[in-house]
């Protein structure tokens, strides 16, 4: 089996661990958040699994506020700027992609055109940018904006954002840098293409100060849960991460995007559709639930409320942990991340929840519902019956605590998906486009 036919697998690195009690756990080092010999070493572990990409997530404002349960809280208070960290992780290995999140409502895209190449040439070929439109409000704040754009304003930025990328990319063709000594010519200017954008948002002339990517672009990432982000995503992204509660919300979802696609001139196998998975492991189902119930004990209720919070786009101080949360507290929607909010609130809808429940929903799986506790093969069947059913093409893993989380998943649930041949057990080419088996995509011009 090649790999564009077999499972795809990144690996989102947060804090010390997607799960807001991470670093709680005696396991994960203090400080490991901004140690980058930590980093280092995760991604040498997930290279070692032989994982498509590593993936670390970001937010534009320190969780500080004055909602209470934040102090308590190592998650989105300090962490390293996310395409610096991946410029030296190239530097560290050899083969896994390297993927960052660039935000489109608080970036400029010649900057980002200009750091992704760049970090594209360092890497060999292996950069991927996660476009987000920043759905943390405070974020204005730190960029001299007195209002935070509403959703769908962000989201017709990032539609021209991501052309304007991609147009930069494309200012030279793969051969326009000559080098010839004897006869004195750097460059062809035949084959350099500015770009003399003007749009609603963007003026650009270019072209780029920086040769084209080795991959030509690097793999372009989002996660596109609401109308407009799966508009975007059918029309732009190569790899997409979903949160699905079960698998016929997945496989709902699956078809729904890869059925846009065509409207857009696009093939279906032209983008990979990845499932949030955050997997708890153990040896056994038994010694699994057992560390997972630790985890989830760790949870203070202030945390719990801080978290649904934001989420929920409402301030939920005050409320009780152990009763259902009363009907008319939630606003019918958010200016924030609409997929998370869609999902927590259709959760009530099915029953009624404690906020102790809800809270400990999300912090498992991020809002998603789709936290899966127990054995290797227990994960591994779970993941097999999704991509067997074609409700993903891979899974997007948010370990839960660091760095034993992660050394789990790779010694015990990797073999596993090798074992049944649905995962590579060494990589066949050197860029993120070889793992992911996408295209190179050609020069415009």
């Amino acid at each position: 089996m090649s790999d564009s036919r077999m499972m795809k697998l990144g690996v989102l690195i947060s804090d010390v661990g997607v799960h807001p009690a991470a670093w709680l756990d005696p396991s994960t080092p203090l400080g490991g958040e901004i140690s980058f010999p930590l980093y280092l070493e995760l991604a040498r572990r997930a290279e070692a699994g032989k994982l498509d990409f590593f993936f670390v997530a970001d937010t534009l404002a320190s969780r500080t506020g004055d909602m209470a349960g934040v102090m308590r809280q190592c998650a989105y208070t300090a962490h390293f700027e996310p395409l610096t960290l991946m410029a030296a992780l190239a530097a560290g290995t050899s083969h896994i992609g390297l993927a960052a999140t660039i935000s489109s409502t608080y970036s400029e895209p010649y900057n980002a055109a200009r750091q992704f190449a760049s970090l594209d040439h360092i890497s060999g070929g292996r950069a991927g940018w996660n476009v987000v439109t920043t759905a943390y409000a405070p974020a204005a704040a730190n960029f001299g904006r007195d209002m935070h754009a509403d959703h769908g304003q962000r989201y017709k930025r990032a539609n021209e954002f991501v052309d304007v990328v991609n147009g930069l990319w494309d200012s030279w063709s793969d051969d326009a840098f000559v080098r010839d000594r004897q006869s004195g010519v750097h460059f062809d200017p035949e084959r350099r293409y500015p770009l003399e954008h003007k749009g609603e948002f963007f003026a650009v002339k270019g072209p780029l100060n920086v040769p084209r990517p080795p991959q030509g672009r690097p793999v372009a990432i989002s996660a596109g849960g609401s109308e407009p982000g799966k508009e975007l995503a059918a029309r732009t992204s190569e790899v997409v991460f979903s949160v699905d509660r079960d698998l016929p919300s997945a496989l709902a979802y699956y078809k729904d995007l890869k059925g846009r696609m065509a409207k857009h001139g696009r093939a279906p196998h032209e983008l990979a559709v990845m499932t949030a998975l955050n997997p708890f492991v153990g040896e056994t189902d038994e010694e699994a639930q057992e560390a997972f119930a630790a985890l989830q004990a760790r949870i203070h209720p202030d945390v719990g409320r801080a978290i649904l919070s934001v989420d929920l786009d409402v301030d939920l101080r005050g409320l009780p942990v152990d009763e259902p949360i009363p009907d008319g507290v939630l606003p019918s929607g958010t200016n924030a991340t609409k997929s998370y909010f869609d999902m927590m609130t259709q959760a009530m809808r099915e029953r009624p929840l404690t906020m102790r429940e809800l809270y400990e929903a999300s912090a498992a799986s991020r809002g998603g519902m789709n936290a899966i506790v127990g054995s290797p093969k227990t994960i591994a069947d779970r993941m097999e019956e999704w991509f067997s059913a074609g409700a993903t093409d891979g899974f997007m893993v948010r370990i839960p605590y660091l760095p034993l989380g992660l050394e789990k998943f790779v010694k015990l649930v990797v073999p596993e998906l090798q074992k049944r041949g649905l995962f590579r057990k060494e990589y066949s080419g050197s860029t993120l486009r070889d793992h992911l088996g996408l295209a190179r995509p050609s020069n415009r011009h």
